[in-house]
């Protein structure tokens, strides 16, 4: 908000001072010819009347490019804790393996650990490079055929050992669901729902992966048990770079990317998306897929 400070500061000096100049020509045309009041307050009122407007918008515009700014702020903090983690990490495990003589299960072990954290840095990267190709509106979504719950079943599996079998994960994936669309893009989405999932639940709490057909259409559910959406943040989960607000949220990592990849994918493939409450607590993503 600072960088802001100025240009309003200086806006705000300007409007004054028409206000002033206005009042004072008011008043001398006034006093030089008072048959013609009507008319000066007339035209002076129209004048405030615009300005007022004029005013309106432009706090409108600052305020949301402040918003924007904030969030990109907030962006690039996340992304450089995101990038900064796995490097660290990696970059202990390396020293740890030149610096001493391990077993091979130890050496395994940390190897697997660096592949993990390749792993996330490889999302990270890709979840930027999408979201970037599809604003700037150079993202093609090549569709073909192909089994959707098999692709559904990969990310599941993956998803299990990220977490370290710290959840419940629960597979109700229908097999054999083909889908025609962007198979990239729709392992982002589910991977992202998936992440997402892991990432606002508590350890121990349940993830239900669902896939199923209902006539023609195809029903994918992603199910938690973590902190929930909060009514006044429904509207908004899909911006780019929003995370909702709450303290625990904000305890969590994000770059604010998912969602708004999830939304745009789900578009770009003619799918509804519906987000509702899980009981007791979390929260559900539905998406529905029209039939082939």
């Amino acid at each position: 908000m600072h960088r802001f400070k100025k240009p309003i500061t200086i806006f705000y000096f300007l409007v004054f001072y028409a206000l002033a100049e206005l009042t004072w020509w008011g008043y001398l045309l006034v006093d030089s010819n008072a048959k013609r009041m009507n008319m000066i307050l007339g035209e002076g009122a129209v004048f405030l009347i615009i300005l007022i407007v004029g005013i309106y918008f432009f706090q409108r515009i600052i305020k949301k490019e402040s918003a924007i700014h904030q969030q990109q702020q907030n962006f690039l903090l996340s992304v450089t804790h995101e990038l900064k983690s796995p490097l660290a990490s990696i970059k202990l495990v390396l020293q740890t393996l030149v610096k001493r003589d391990l077993t091979k299960e130890k050496r395994d072990e940390f190897i697997k650990s660096s592949i993990d954290d390749v792993g996330r840095l490889d999302d990270l990267v890709e979840n930027m490079l999408l979201a970037t190709r599809i604003e700037n509106n150079s993202y093609s979504y090549p569709k073909e055929q192909f089994d959707f719950s098999e692709l559904l079943n990969s990310i599941f599996d993956r998803a299990i050992i990220t977490s370290e079998n710290k959840r419940q994960f629960v597979n109700q994936i229908q097999a054999g669901l083909a889908i025609h669309g962007d198979r990239f893009a729709l392992g982002s989405l589910v991977n992202n729902l998936i992440e997402n999932a892991i990432k606002y639940s508590d350890e121990s709490s349940i993830i239900n992966v669902q896939l199923n057909q209902i006539q023609d259409k195809l029903h994918l559910i992603i199910s938690d048990q973590g902190v929930g959406i909060a009514d006044h943040d429904l509207d908004k989960i899909f911006q780019k770079f929003y995370r909702a607000g709450n303290e625990m949220t904000r305890k969590n990592k994000g770059t604010g990317l998912g969602l708004f990849i999830v939304a745009q994918v789900a578009k770009h493939h003619q799918a509804k998306i519906n987000v509702s409450k899980n009981n007791p607590k979390g929260t559900v993503f539905e998406i529905i897929f029209n039939g082939n």
